[in-house]
C-alpha cells in the first residue's frame, strides 16, 4: 500500500530499522480516514495515540472565550499528537480537526511503548520523533514571542506557502496571532510595497 510506504520511508528517515522489526511496527498502525471538518481529537478526550499524517491537513487548536486559537497546522508526512496530553496520559484541552479530507495512521501508546521495550531501533526512532514534535512546538512559541506580526507572516509565506492556498484566511490569522483584518492589512501593505518597487 502506498500510504504505508510513505510511513515506512518516514520512519527510516530517523534511523535504520531491520525489515522484520519494521514490518511488525507497521502492522500496529490503524488507518483513519477523516472528512473535511471531522475531529480526530476533541477537548476532553483521552489521548492514547500517536499519529502519522499521510495526506491532508489537520489543525491543532483550542477554543478560548468563544474564539478559535490555532497552535499548529499539520500537513503530509509528519508525526503528531496532542503531545502534553499524550505524555501525561490525560484528557486533551485541545482539538485536532481536518481542514480537508485526510488520511492518518495511528498507533496506540501501549503498543508503541511495548515495542520500544523490545527494540532499541524502535526506541531510538520513538525518542527522535518525539523530540522533533517537541522542538516544533517550542520553536513556534519562540517565533511568536520574538518576531513582529509582519515577520511572522513573511516567514510562514516563505516556509509554508501551500497553507495560503489550502486554508481559510481566518485560520492563518489565528495561527499568526492576528485578526483576519490585521492579516489583510499586512498583506495589503506588503503588496503595496512590492508594487512600488516595480
Amino acid at each position: 500500500m502506498t500510504s504505508l510506504q510513505n510511513l515506512k520511508n518516514k520512519i527510516l528517515s530517523y534511523n535504520k530499522v531491520d525489515d522484520h522489526v519494521l514490518d511488525y511496527w507497521l502492522s500496529l498502525y490503524e488507518r483513519i480516514d477523516l472528512k473535511k471538518g471531522e475531529a480526530l481529537i476533541s477537548c476532553g478526550q483521552m489521548v492514547n495515540y500517536f499519529y502519522y499524517l499521510d495526506s491532508g491537513c489537520i489543525y491543532y487548536y483550542k477554543v478560548q472565550d468563544g474564539e478559535t486559537k490555532v497552535l499548529e497546522f499539520y500537513t503530509e508526512d509528519v508525526f503528531f499528537t496532542d503531545l502534553p496530553a499524550y505524555v501525561k496520559g490525560s484528557s486533551s484541552r485541545y482539538f485536532l480537526t481536518a481542514t480537508e479530507n485526510s488520511t492518518v495512521f495511528a498507533i496506540k501508546k501501549s503498543n508503541a511503548e511495548m515495542s520500544f521495550d523490545n527494540s532499541h531501533q524502535l526506541e531510538r526512532f520513538g525518542r527522535l520523533s518525539m523530540q522533533e514534535a517537541f522542538l516544533k512546538s517550542y520553536s513556534r512559541v519562540e517565533r511568536l514571542n520574538s518576531r513582529t506580526n509582519e515577520e511572522r507572516y513573511l516567514r510562514l509565506l516563505e516556509k509554508r506557502p501551500d497553507l495560503f492556498q489550502r486554508l481559510p484566511q481566518y485560520l492563518i490569522a489565528s495561527y499568526l496571532g492576528l485578526t483576519p483584518v490585521g492579516l489583510s492589512k499586512i498583506r495589503k501593505r506588503i503588496g503595496q510595497r512590492e508594487s512600488d518597487c516595480v
